[in-house]
């Protein structure tokens, strides 16, 4: 067990002292079967990495946001394509599609200046394989790209570049919405959040519970890597290679998709 680790289940003992002893280790407990499951547990730098080696830069980020998009857009199109849907999940997912790859265009342009770390993703069979399986991974995807848009806010915003800093958070507000959509379809509660979540440890009920949030832009790679993907190298899961020029080619461009620029 690393150090990290028992840092987050500390966190969870702190953060709900006033439930009973045997309520917090079953919470303990359920972040355990979480963090395992997708084998974060391995993970080192995974509960709530601090900045000392001054990872969060302007340019790493853009970088990890543009790949990121990458693997949402091809997630969402092909999920949108291959996955037995409802008719309103599937528009929602569809939509989504498009957003991501909208986002990944404004990211690498000469404004922003973002560069993929690569446009070819591993992604796992298991996330094609069922409409639950779908949307969980959107979810817990979706989290994880919400925990980077706002360590871009913070960053962009302390160093004085206030204009970037609320791009990132408009990024943020259409990530929150993909995951409030998607625990939506799961049949769970899609408004649950007062505040996004940003490094605590996740308390929702439902996919990612016990899962902790980070404060190192890199961490978002680790965690996706943890749960199978693979950039530009095949993932730790039994899957395939999707090239994000190929796939962009048929994303979805629903037309009440609106506010498709930013100011």
């Amino acid at each position: 067990m690393t150090e990290h680790v028992n840092r987050v289940y500390d966190v969870i003992d702190q953060q709900h002292s006033h439930e009973s002893a045997a309520t917090r280790r079953q919470l303990v407990a359920g972040a355990a079967v979480t963090l395992g499951g997708m084998g974060l547990l391995s993970l080192p730098s995974i509960a709530s990495a601090t900045n000392k080696s001054g990872v969060n830069d302007p340019q790493t980020i853009l970088n990890v946001a543009a790949t990121a998009e990458v693997l949402a857009t091809i997630v969402n199109t092909v999920g949108g394509e291959q996955v037995p849907l409802d008719r309103v999940t599937r528009r929602n997912i569809r939509a989504a599609a498009r957003e991501e790859l909208i986002h990944y265009n404004v990211l690498v342009s000469p404004g922003f200046g973002g560069k993929p770390l690569t446009k070819k993703i591993w992604v796992p069979d298991a996330v094609f394989s069922s409409r639950k399986d779908l949307l969980e991974t959107l979810v817990v995807g979706d989290q994880i790209f919400i925990n980077a848009y706002l360590i871009a806010t913070t960053t962009f915003g302390d160093a004085g570049k206030g204009t970037l800093a609320r791009y990132a958070a408009e990024f943020m507000g259409a990530e929150a919405v993909h995951r409030a959509l998607a625990r939506q379809s799961l049949g769970r509660l899609g408004n649950d959040r007062v505040f996004m979540k940003y490094d605590q440890v996740e308390e929702a009920n439902g996919p990612g519970k016990g899962m902790p949030g980070f404060t190192n832009v890199l961490v978002a790679v680790d965690q996706l890597k943890a749960a199978g993907f693979g950039f530009g190298v095949p993932g730790s899961k039994a899957g395939r290679f999707y090239e994000f020029d190929v796939v962009s080619q048929r994303t979805p461009d629903p037309r009440n998709v609106n506010t498709r620029t930013v100011r």
